[in-house]
């Protein structure tokens, strides 16, 4: 049975150890009133996976106000995290949630609330991703799921999931535009002072890798490569600048940031690329050269492939995120 009543019920899933930034993101789409988009708005309601007073981030406690029977009537249900990903969900919850999405109801993570899913069997078979810190263990542990590491939220029809804790608001944001259609999701983007729709995928997010040895040989190589990526390197120069072998600097660079040589210089290249993007009158040129990329057109390939997104939409997602901000102080 499909859900087709116009004012959605939205429940979100709490439990004990609660993440109050994603639950908060749940309530800022979903339960906030929006008298100023003139249409009948979301209900919205929270419900517990366990009885009695929990507890959340930042020592909060608190009690839901329902039970999970309300799972029952709910047309969306959001997962805002999980406490920990290698453990199982209370049963009564994983059975509320394969009965829900049994009669037609959209099912929705964030972060590690996948875990959620793939623990009540609902990803099976399924495209799915959560926070990059779990790609590899969800593959482990759930080896049907088709995990898309690098998205930053994946639609699979009934059931959608997203990535760290504000690729959440990038999947609800989507989500409103699918009920309410792409201007009132603009209206509401507008309002949070965040873009409507962010380009590429997680990559653009993950942290530049550190080596394990930080007062060794290969901390310093890193160290001195970082303030000279203007220059051309290549593995026998690098090598012969950290007194090693071509082949012990490679094994090193493998073991202490899980890159090839070649592959963390081209994600630090891209890092200060993304730096100098941020900055809006910088040109491609001076980019290109600071960064030490050989040319415009090699650049935009890098940075593409790296960042999964073009430079050019890089900065404009950014300076439109600034600009928005700056308004907003000012208003």
């Amino acid at each position: 049975m499909k859900i087709k009543d116009k004012n959605k019920l939205v429940v979100s899933v709490a439990y004990d150890r609660l993440g109050t930034f994603e639950f908060g993101c749940v309530t800022e789409i979903f339960d906030l009133q929006r008298p100023e988009l003139d249409v009948d708005w979301y209900r919205f309601a929270v419900c517990s996976a366990e009885g009695g007073t929990l507890r959340a981030s930042g020592g909060i406690r608190f009690e839901a106000p329902n039970g999970l029977e309300i799972l029952d009537q709910a047309h969306t249900i959001i997962i805002p995290g999980w406490r920990d990903p290698d453990e199982p969900p209370p049963d009564a919850l994983q059975d509320g949630l394969r009965a829900a999405y049994a009669r037609g109801a959209r099912i929705c993570s964030i972060c590690s609330g996948a875990f959620v899913l793939a623990w009540s069997g609902l990803l099976d078979g399924k495209r799915a991703t959560t926070h990059w810190r779990f790609t590899d263990k969800m593959k482990r542990r759930f080896p049907t799921i088709q995990v898309e590491a690098d998205s930053l939220y994946v639609d699979a029809g009934q059931i959608l999931t997203s990535a760290g804790s504000a690729a959440g608001l990038d999947m609800m944001l989507y989500l409103v535009a699918r009920d309410y259609g792409s201007r009132v999701a603009n209206r509401v983007a507008q309002r949070l002072i965040v873009p409507p729709h962010r380009e590429g995928g997680q990559a653009q997010f993950v942290s530049r890798p550190m080596p394990a040895d930080e007062s060794g040989r290969l901390s310093r190589l890193i160290d001195w490569v970082r303030q000279h990526l203007d220059r051309p390197h290549t593995v026998a120069s690098l090598a012969d600048r950290a007194a090693m072998s071509p082949r012990t600097l490679q094994r090193q660079f493998r073991e202490s940031t899980g890159l090839s040589p070649y592959e963390w210089l081209l994600q630090e290249r891209v890092a200060l690329a993304k730096q100098l993007l941020e900055t809006p009158h910088v040109p491609i040129a001076a980019i290109c050269e600071q960064a030490g990329f050989g040319s415009e057109e090699s650049f935009r390939h890098h940075f593409r492939r790296v960042a999964r997104v073009s430079p050019s939409s890089y900065r404009r997602a950014f300076l439109q995120t600034q600009g928005d901000v700056a308004e907003g102080a000012t208003a």
